[in-house]
């Protein structure tokens, strides 16, 4: 835990790592929650080279860092370069955050739980007893199955353009009977009361090819891509049915207060830093961002 009195020592370092990275919000938001506290860190963005990731790590580590978020593409190689993992990530296979601990690298995925807290919490929005489809199949989507299981939901579909990824990814929960794949195709004639699209499609301008009528009556559309105008995502929910839409602006958030407490100890208040980045929403690029940092 950091020591908010020592002000001889420089700052504690930590980071983010992706590709893109630059688009992150993360630096902001970690250094508000250490002005709760009054501690003094330094946060900086590290974009990362495909191929570089263990070694942008091992230099981060050895010039002081002492931990990290991991953002796309990374959160599965994350996970293979830790050696030590918690229970949510082992189930998950994907990390988004690193604590470095003596000689250890401990990993965590901390996505879930903010995503689950955003929807649950901030929108209000049960998840026990409704029908949720999540898109994609990739490493943010393992990362926020496991809590979104644990809301108990009536059934949840993981639907992707290559079905084959999603079937494999069901399996990993396969004890939870709730848990089926799907492709885009197969969704047609079902409706949902939670959809939440956790593709890149929104990174590109693009949609999934989702079929008429999806949405049942109340649904809520999230994306987990964030970004200062509403991501063709959620515009094209609001346009076909869905009753409340909304993006990952608040997942990252939560997410951010989950790995700050475990670098620190303490769990920072979430609510002012969201009407913050609201509010200084036009400082940023309006292009959508990748979930969770």
């Amino acid at each position: 835990m950091s020591d908010p009195f020592d002000f001889g020592r420089p700052p504690a370092l930590y980071a983010v790592m992706g590709n893109p990275v630059s688009h992150s919000k993360s630096p902001q938001i970690h250094l508000q929650f250490a002005a709760q506290f009054g501690l003094r860190i330094e946060y900086r963005r590290i974009q990362v080279d495909v191929g570089g990731f263990a070694q942008a790590v091992s230099s981060f580590r050895a010039n002081g860092g002492q931990g990290l978020n991991i953002t796309v593409p990374f959160k599965l190689e994350a996970f293979e370069l830790c050696d030590r993992h918690s229970d949510r990530a082992a189930q998950a296979r994907a990390v988004n955050t690193i604590a470095f601990r003596g000689q250890e690298l401990y990993g965590d995925n901390t996505d879930g739980a903010g995503l689950r807290r955003d929807i649950t919490q901030n929108l209000g929005c049960p998840l026990r007893g409704r029908r949720v489809l999540v898109l994609g199949a990739g490493g943010a989507v393992r990362g926020v199955l496991g809590p979104l299981l644990e809301e108990a939901p009536a059934a949840l579909v993981i639907a992707n353009r290559t079905v084959d990824k999603a079937v494999a990814l069901a399996r990993l929960f396969a004890a939870r009977r709730q848990v089926t794949a799907s492709g885009f195709d197969a969704l047609a004639g079902h409706s949902f009361d939670v959809m939440i699209n956790g593709t890149a499609a929104s990174l590109e301008g693009e949609l999934p090819p989702l079929p008429e009528g999806v949405f049942a009556a109340g649904a809520l559309a999230y994306d987990m891509m964030y970004g200062d105008a509403p991501t063709v995502f959620m515009r094209w929910a609001e346009a076909h049915g869905a009753s409340q839409v909304a993006d990952g602006l608040g997942m990252l958030v939560e997410q951010a207060a989950e790995s700050f407490q475990l670098w620190h100890g303490r769990r920072p208040a979430t609510a002012a830093v969201m009407e913050w980045l609201l509010g200084h929403a036009a400082d940023a690029t309006e292009q959508p961002a990748p979930p969770g940092h």
